[in-house]
């Protein structure tokens, strides 16, 4: 029985953080020998909010370089940039032309994303679930393993691909498969350290809000000393009046490996000042293998690019072969 597709992808801008890396890249790490992956960059997602060209290419190599020393293995997975697949742009246009309009404003991340950029809000930012569907739809994939934050963009993808195959094929032979979520639910959605109630984020202009894959043991020390926690001496779980201290006890139980019931125990009695140490200890500890495999890949080019340039070969067959099915049902010509 052939294995289900996996797809999933992660912006090339900035860093990689601890929400990146805990909610979405360690699940397809543990998972991926059960699936035949696909994993790309997402460079054109990039461009729908203010960027520097000037860094663009370079925070691509980056991302790429972070997924196989986060334990991509190329043996189960292809990882491949965005952007060298042009059927992710030619598909994303024709589900444009499918998708209602109020399916788009209705989306949660597009009303939080347009109050916060005012008056640089572009159509990408509308139309990025649009893409995001075609991401996932052009590879057919069966499960998607995003963040909790993301799930309302997946079921977009799921009536997206209902209504295409509504439309355009029949219930005996649909062209576009609907895919599931692959959520883990203990750490799969990670707060900020300056605000417990907010997602961990790239776009948070406060690096102290997030640890970045890439950080020191210094930063990594200097922003867990100084990130927000209460007054309040003994550490529990689900206290909704305490969310800083469920976030941080739940970065300590996923980064040690610990269970839940563990770190409730040994932290119930502690103040901040004894629990701080620990975490960081863990943090840098979970780290450290993984910025030692990226300095390692970051020096030799020469491999990362034959990575990508055979990554984007083998996404080309299955995503064009997928493009080529909808065009049919659309009723395009084929190329002369």
């Amino acid at each position: 029985m052939a294995k289900q597709r996996v797809l999933s992808g992660v912006q090339p801008t900035g860093n990689l953080h601890l929400g990146n890396y805990l909610g979405a890249i360690r699940n397809w790490v543990e998972g991926q020998s059960q699936f035949e992956n696909f994993f790309c960059v997402v460079d054109l997602h990039a461009i729908t909010a203010p960027h520097d060209p000037k860094t663009l290419a370079q925070d691509t190599y980056t991302i790429a370089a972070l997924y196989l020393a986060a334990g991509i293995d190329l043996q189960y997975s292809t990882i491949f940039v965005q952007s060298h697949v042009p059927a992710h742009s030619e598909l994303t246009w024709l589900l444009n032309c499918i998708t209602p309009l109020n399916w788009l404003t209705d989306m949660i991340q597009f009303k939080e994303k347009s109050v916060r950029q005012g008056e640089n809000v572009n159509t990408g930012l509308l139309d990025y679930p649009v893409l995001m569907a075609a991401d996932i739809l052009l590879y057919q994939a069966d499960q998607v393993p995003v963040g909790e934050d993301q799930k309302q963009h997946l079921e977009l993808t799921r009536d997206i691909a209902a209504r295409f195959n509504h439309l355009f094929a029949t219930p005996e032979a649909p062209v576009l498969k609907q895919p599931h979520p692959l959520i883990r639910p203990e750490g799969a959605r990670v707060m900020s350290l300056t605000d417990g109630t907010r997602k961990m984020s790239k776009s948070d202009p406060s690096d102290q809000s997030r640890i970045n894959l890439l950080d020191t043991p210094e930063q990594i020390q200097y922003k867990i000393k100084r990130c927000k926690t209460d007054p309040i001496r003994g550490l529990e779980f689900d206290n909704p009046d305490r969310p800083e201290c469920h976030n941080l006890l739940t970065l300590y139980m996923v980064l040690s490996g610990k269970s839940r019931e563990e770190v409730a125990r040994e932290c119930q009695d502690m103040g901040w000042g004894q629990f701080k140490p620990l975490l960081t200890e863990a943090t840098i500890a979970a780290l450290a293998p993984i910025q030692a495999k990226y300095q390692e890949i970051m020096s030799d080019r020469g491999y990362l690019e034959s990575v990508l340039r055979t990554g984007r070969e083998k996404a080309e067959a299955v995503a064009n072969e997928t493009l080529a099915q909808v065009k049919a049902a659309l009723g395009y010509s084929k190329p002369l």
